[in-house]
């Protein structure tokens, strides 16, 4: 991923990308919520699942928009049931909220429940992959970004 954040020596594949950046909002949330922790802030990282229609959509071919879109009347796609828009803010909301999370942060969360921790090579479904919530790549992606804005946080 650091060798070449802006894909200019590998090819443009969007669906690499878009795991790139997801893991990038993970490491993200794992790093702020270590640096604000002692502040109050706490930082976490939330999987909505599998929502067809939404606007991710728009930069899909007309044939991967209408898989997409047939999604929505089968309970399932490859075995990760797919998820209104409803159901989708329902995590984001648990997260918010949870006394189940007092006093953590910087853990990924899918399905109103903090995600269990599997190996990059696990098929196990809404779980994070244990490079996602890697402290030093945490502390690596903050340092990057830092350098690539040329901003610096106050903690």
């Amino acid at each position: 991923m650091f060798d070449d954040l802006h894909f200019e020596r590998r090819p443009y594949e969007r669906w690499s990308v878009y795991g790139q950046l997801k893991t990038a909002n993970s490491l993200f949330a794992v790093e702020l919520d270590k640096r604000g922790a002692s502040s109050g802030i706490r930082a976490f990282a939330v999987h909505p699942g599998r929502i067809p229609g939404t606007d991710l959509n728009r930069h899909m071919s007309l044939l991967e928009q209408l898989v997409a879109s047939a999604g929505r009347f089968l309970p399932t796609r490859g075995g990760i049931r797919l998820k209104s828009v409803e159901e989708g803010a329902s995590t984001s909301l648990w997260t918010a909220v949870s006394p189940q999370l007092d006093g953590k942060g910087g853990v990924y969360c899918a399905d109103c429940d903090v995600s269990p921790l599997v190996h990059e090579a696990s098929p196990l479904g809404n779980s994070v992959r244990d490079y996602a919530v890697d402290s030093e790549l945490a502390r690596r992606l903050w340092t990057v970004s830092e350098e690539l804005t040329g901003l610096r946080y106050p903690f």
